[in-house]
């Protein structure tokens, strides 16, 4: 194959990646602005309403590592497929949900198909890009679609629930999903690789069992009727799962977290920043959800087109800034510069209370800019480099473990934040006897307070750890202009018929 056959494919491969990439972003929140119509019509609750989030963000960050795995030995472009076709069966029982239950189940197994789908993704973009410019423009597509895709998937859910149904949240996945499905049987074959041992099955529930026991913990602190033991049983017995899931890891054959991706300070740098940047940014899209619409009495169209602002800024974040400068400033410049932006846009939003005027100008669009700009220039760095330099038979762990880095992150903010903004906002109402709107903003706003700290010391972080470059699992640099050995051997072929 000719080198302009090899560039539309490795272009062809970006195009459907970045497709299915927000298909997966866009579902962790486009059923946010649709929360309160889908509360009033199966009457989920203000303690239960956050389930339809953390179920999809949960069983996604929970399978993620097992996805990765399992996309490594079936064959990334083959898991790739199935995660699509997966992922839109439920988006359709969804979408046809009698019940809360029903509702949150299918939420559940989105996230499980999506396990599958966005490391395949990921692997893919990796492999078809090594060319250091090329790789640059291509993760800034990704990044952009990443960081856009939330506030993309706010404004349409906003528009569908206005003109449609809240149904139609779920419903719009399965076409996306058929159409990007039939467009990956062009992608050039990928095989599969061996594994030297058993699928690390053991190693699976213990990590996913634990981020569970967690989140699950975290969330019942605002249970009116939380017991204190329980919620402490939940969490040190999800951390003694995790810790255990590390020895089992070090033990494996065919671990599906080879504990090498991450000892690489680089790495671990980028997978910690991308877990404080969505665990910060979740809490805000609900919080900014629920305000626009109950407080400022905003349709779900007008809330949503509020956050096209953010995903604007995020567009511009991460194609026109990070994209063309990644390879030109270090990874930490980026990434620091990001986080220290959207906590600079979060703080605007701290100063709301019921009698704040002008908020549109004075508070909502300051904090919409800089949270997208920040967000924009921290995925697009971390992105690249939580796969640089990573064997190929490691490639697709990597890239789950990135992808399960936002979804824990994305799952324990919702939980945790939601939980601080009730307890803050019930506590403020009862000391105070101030009214629901007043209990309510002074709850969101001390969430977010918190938020603002979260990446303050996530900036920190990433300045200490982003400022080495990545290596090798054997500890050998790669140079960003050697060729990736599949971008030869693999993208140069068409598969047969």
């Amino acid at each position: 194959m000719g080198e302009g056959n090899r560039s539309s494919a490795r272009w062809w491969t970006l195009t459907l990646v970045a497709m299915a990439q927000l298909l997966v972003v866009l579902d962790g929140t486009i059923v946010n602005i649709a929360l309160p119509s889908a509360d009033a019509d199966l009457g989920l609750g203000e303690t239960n309403r956050h389930w339809v989030i953390t179920a999809y963000l949960l069983t996604f960050g929970g399978l993620l590592l097992i996805g990765g795995r399992v996309s490594s030995a079936i064959g990334h472009r083959r898991a790739f497929v199935i995660g699509l076709v997966g992922f839109a069966v439920p988006s359709l029982i969804g979408g046809l949900a009698w019940s809360a239950e029903i509702l949150i189940a299918a939420r559940a197994l989105q996230g499980a198909f999506a396990a599958l789908l966005a490391p395949a993704a990921l692997s893919l973009l990796s492999v078809a890009f090594t060319d250091p410019r090329e790789r640059g423009r291509a993760f800034g597509v990704f990044a952009a679609v990443g960081a856009a895709g939330s506030a993309i998937g706010l404004l349409l859910g906003g528009a569908l629930t206005d003109f449609a149904s809240w149904r139609w949240c779920l419903y719009i996945n399965v076409p996306i999903a058929v159409l990007v499905a039939i467009g990956a049987t062009m992608i050039p074959r990928i095989p599969a690789v061996k594994l030297t041992g058993r699928l690390d099955v053991f190693g699976a529930l213990l990590s996913a069992g634990g981020i569970a026991a967690i989140v699950i913990g975290i969330s019942q602190l605002d249970s009116p009727n939380t017991s204190v033991p329980l919620v402490a049983s939940l969490i040190a017995g999800g951390l003694v799962l995790l810790v255990g899931f590390v020895f089992v890891e070090r033990a494996a054959a065919d671990p599906i977290l080879p504990l090498t991706i991450i000892k690489n300070s680089a790495r671990a740098g980028s997978f910690i920043s991308i877990t404080l940047m969505f665990l910060a940014m979740f809490g805000f899209y609900l919080f900014m959800s629920y305000y626009m619409q109950s407080e400022l009495h905003y349709s779900p169209l007008n809330a949503g087109l509020v956050l096209l602002i953010h995903a604007v800024a995020a567009l511009v974040g991460s194609m026109v800034i990070a994209g063309r400068l990644l390879g030109r400033v270090s990874p930490a410049t980026l990434v620091v510069t990001g986080l220290l932006a959207a906590a600079a846009g979060l703080t605007f939003l701290t100063f709301l209370d019921a009698q704040s005027t002008h908020v549109l100008l004075i508070y909502l669009v300051p904090a919409m800019i800089l949270t997208g700009l920040g967000m924009g220039l921290v995925i697009t760095p971390t992105a690249s480099t939580a796969t640089e330099g990573v064997a190929i038979h490691d490639i697709g762990a990597a890239s789950a473990t990135y992808n399960a880095s936002q979804q824990l992150g994305a799952a324990i903010g919702v939980a945790l934040l939601n939980t601080v903004a009730v307890i803050s906002s019930n506590a403020y109402q009862t000391t105070s006897a101030a009214g629901d709107a007043a209990a309510a903003i002074h709850g969101y706003t001390t969430a977010l307070a918190i938020s603002v700290g979260i990446l303050v010391a996530a900036a920190i972080l990433a300045g200490i750890l982003l400022r080495r470059k990545a290596h090798t699992p054997e500890g050998h640099a790669v140079a960003e202009t050697e060729p990736h050995p599949l971008n030869e051997m693999n993208m140069v072929r068409l598969p047969p018929a």
